[in-house]
């Protein structure tokens, strides 16, 4: 699976944004229907296909990170990731992925002499780890609390 990421220009922002006004003046009326599909006009050929409703969620959600100019990614839920791209996801570096696997931490396997790691096995590790990092957080405001650091 190759990864390509490359931040949307100036006239795919635009043609964002001016989507997502569209999107969203039609989203009260889209809500309120009770079915799972959502059917869009395609202007070119004047034809309409039907699209799950979480289809539609999603590329709201791909018009909204391009309008503000980041790149976007889509991987399958099932899919394996290199190393290179584990470390993409969580921003941390190549050798500190492996660190983490070869401690057991996230669970992998070999392909030859490449590790490979289920991308819903490192989104549960990154949840886990912003848990962690949030109860840190709160056990170190509170101390601050009850030491009266000045904190308000």
């Amino acid at each position: 699976m190759e990864t390509l990421i490359r931040r949307p220009t100036s006239q795919d922002r635009k043609v964002a944004e001016k989507s997502l006004v569209t999107l969203n003046k039609t989203a009260a009326a889209i809500s309120k229907g009770k079915s799972n599909v959502v059917k869009i006009k395609i202007q070119e050929s004047d034809e309409f296909i039907t699209v799950p409703r979480k289809a539609l969620d999603l590329l709201f959600s791909i018009l909204s990170n391009m309008a503000e100019g980041k790149s976007i990614s889509l991987i399958p839920s099932d899919s394996e990731v290199s190393t290179q791209q584990a470390a993409d996801i969580l921003n941390v570096s190549r050798p500190h992925i492996v660190k983490l696997l070869e401690e057991g931490k996230i669970p992998f396997k070999k392909v030859g002499s490449h590790r490979r790691i289920l991308l819903q096995d490192l989104i549960q590790y990154e949840a886990a780890i912003g848990e962690q990092r949030a109860k840190s957080f709160e056990f170190l405001a509170k101390q601050a609390q009850e030491l009266n650091l000045g904190y308000e």
